[in-house]
């Protein structure tokens, strides 16, 4: 059984940090790209970060870059999302996504709120 199991997520004030993570089983994870995205209220699902394997290759959404940093652990099936200098337009709903080819895995989602 696929399960893409996110953590981390919280309130925190403007400027802070917060790592979010996600726990993948049920399939081969290094195999995948996996995938942040988020969603605001009243707005669309956007990518946040991604990260290919093999490689490691990251690209990241124009207004996380140099703020965000994406990065993977395929001994432990986990990939993560390190937010810094949080700001309140990155209130959303985090999600974890795997993908290969056409198979497609979403986690539940993690809230996180920046606001003082």
């Amino acid at each position: 059984q696929v399960q893409l199991v996110e953590s981390g997520g919280g309130l925190v004030q403007p400027g802070g940090s917060l790592r979010l993570s996600c726990a993948a089983s049920g399939f081969t994870f290094s195999w995948y790209t996996m995938i942040w995205y988020r969603q605001a209220p009243g707005k669309e699902r956007e990518l946040v970060a991604r990260i290919i394997s093999p490689g490691s290759i990251t690209t990241y959404a124009d207004s996380v870059k140099g703020r965000f940093t994406i990065s993977r652990d395929n001994a432990k099936n986990t990939v993560y999302l390190q937010m810094n200098s949080l700001k309140p337009e990155d209130t959303a709903v985090y999600y974890c996504n795997a993908v290969r080819l056409r198979e497609n895995y979403w986690g539940q989602g993690t809230q996180v709120t920046v606001s003082s």
